[in-house]
């Protein structure tokens, strides 16, 4: 290096956190909740999801941001149940950015939700990583995928506020150890609560249902917060 060369080395997350920080601050003013479901692919989350549409219903306004690499099948599933729906594609990235989910959630009617729904792209790793803006991290285990993934990708189930494990009904059929997943996300996840489901016969969507929607802000306080607005997309 030539004592006349400076190099600059900048944080390529940098860009990333001011538009996941402006996206928080701008949910926070109008009292919405968002959740950033984390899963690897065929965990089961728009599953979960489309089980959970009745009684989120009941109880609140919510929409749902689909992230994948490419095609719109998760979203047109949850189109079909009459769910506000906006397909995010990634362009073959592995992880949604905070840019992408802030421009998604400002074509929203916003002014009637309360809780929005992100599910990221398929994967255990990049999303963990990425900070869109959310509220909290959820993420999604089937045990399907073995009782040692807490323990292969920590980074997930120690960001994440609450852990679902999906698909619980075929445990009977598995080489699947449920006390040994159970262990490893203590070790991992500490007391963060585990939701055991199956979006096939209903079995603890409820509760997890009940999680979701306690979690919500009330209108009121979020009136009376003040922060900072969000950027604005550039509309030429």
């Amino acid at each position: 290096m030539s004592s006349r060369e400076i190099r600059v080395y900048r944080d390529l997350m940098g860009a990333n956190e001011k538009w996941a920080a402006a996206t928080r601050a701008w949910l926070r003013e109008r009292g919405i909740l968002m959740l950033n479901l984390i899963g690897s692919p065929g965990s089961g989350k728009t599953a979960l999801l489309e089980r959970m549409v009745g009684a989120l219903r009941r109880e609140s306004s919510f929409a749902v941001l689909e992230g994948d690499v490419e095609t719109t099948c998760d979203a047109e599933r949850l189109h079909a149940l009459g769910v506000p729906v906006s397909q995010l594609l990634s362009g073959g990235a592995c992880h949604l950015e905070a840019k992408l989910v802030h421009h998604a959630l400002r074509d929203l009617a916003v002014d009637r939700l309360d809780l929005v729904f992100v599910e990221n792209v398929g994967n255990l790793v990049c999303p963990a990583e990425f900070d869109i803006g959310e509220d909290a991290k959820v993420a999604v285990l089937s045990v399907a995928e073995g009782e040692e993934k807490p323990l292969k990708y920590p980074l997930l189930f120690r960001e994440a506020a609450a852990v679902v494990l999906t698909k619980i009904d075929l445990v009977p059929h598995l080489d699947f150890d449920l006390e040994a997943c159970r262990h490893h996300l203590r070790q991992v996840s500490g007391m963060r609560p585990v939701f055991e489901v199956s979006a096939r016969t209903g079995a603890g969507v409820e509760d997890f249902t009940r999680w979701v929607l306690d979690r919500r802000p009330s209108r009121g306080a979020a009136a009376g917060a003040e922060h900072e607005p969000g950027p604005r997309r550039d509309s030429r």
